[in-house]
């Protein structure tokens, strides 16, 4: 049985979307779409501008969204997927390619997602940190002895976890976790700490937002971040995205879970291709894992 995933921030690259542009009358209508939606050529930035333009959350988003749900449409029917995932941002992808969503309500979503996690980041000095080569228990019980806020963000794959927190709680735990034997342990190039109390203004504005949409039974279950359970129930689908911004992305457990269900074909949809199908064969290098 084969699965979709979708891709969040960092899956970004110059350039991105160009060649489905060029190749596509379908494409070209999808990006001139997102460029009313948005109120600035995002199309402009993705082909033409630099990375640094690239990391902004309010460009991060919706570009990575755009260019996996375009991939989505133009290549979606390759495979016949049981069901999809993605992972943070991504989800709202994976929730616009089961149905759920259609691509104007997923875009609005995703523009207002970026631009109050971008306004939470300017609220206060945040910041998240890569840890690899830990269990992740002995990353949570370091996390927890930091007198500040640091807390695990992102369970990616056994052996790296992602945590978020203050400035000084983030370096003060990357001493603690060099201490404790951890390969590596950095600080990341982003705007602020993503999945952690931090982002509680911008959950209350998503929250505003996902409450007022219409979101249908999707076609297909997706499993979601905050509990790696498969959903179609459109009310929890709801409730599970909201806490999503500020929860932790169950990612290991997710893929666990789909393993578990009979998924042994997962195929990345946009983005580099390559972050989440890693993750993959990191829990299980049998598997049969793709990007298109």
């Amino acid at each position: 049985m084969t699965a979709y995933l979708f891709p969040g921030q960092a899956s970004q690259f110059e350039g991105m979307g160009k060649d489905m542009y060029d190749a596509s009358d379908i494409a070209k209508e999808y990006f001139e779409k997102a460029n009313e939606i948005l109120g600035f050529r995002i199309s402009d930035v993705m082909f033409e501008g630099t990375m640094e333009d690239l990391k902004q959350t309010r460009v991060t988003q919706p570009a990575v969204f755009l260019h996996s749900y375009i991939s989505f449409v133009l290549n979606g029917d390759k495979f016949k997927p049981r069901a999809v995932a993605g992972h943070s941002l991504g989800e709202f992808t994976a929730l616009t390619a089961n149905g759920t969503l259609n691509f104007e309500q997923g875009l609005e979503l995703v523009k207002i997602r970026a631009n109050a996690m971008q306004k939470a980041c300017e609220m206060a000095e945040s910041t998240m940190a890569a840890v690899l080569g830990l269990d992740d228990n002995k990353v949570e019980e370091v996390c927890a002895s930091v007198d500040d806020i640091v807390i695990p963000a992102n369970y990616n794959c056994p052996g790296q976890l992602v945590i978020s927190g203050s400035k000084e709680g983030i370096a003060k735990a990357i001493e603690k976790l060099k201490e404790a034997g951890a390969k590596r342990a950095i600080q990341l190039q982003v705007s602020g700490a993503f999945h952690s109390p931090f982002m509680e203004p911008a959950k209350e504005e998503l929250a505003e937002a996902i409450n007022k949409a219409e979101f249908k039974t999707p076609s297909i279950p997706v499993y979601q971040n905050v509990n790696a359970q498969k959903e179609t129930d459109p009310k929890n689908i709801k409730e599970n995205l909201i806490k999503q911004l500020t929860s932790p992305v169950q990612w290991t457990n997710t893929m666990k879970n789909m393993i578990e269900d009979g998924i042994d074909h997962f195929v990345e949809v946009g983005g580099n291709g390559k972050t989440l199908v890693n993750f993959v064969r990191r829990i299980d290098r049998s598997l049969k894992t793709e990007a298109i």
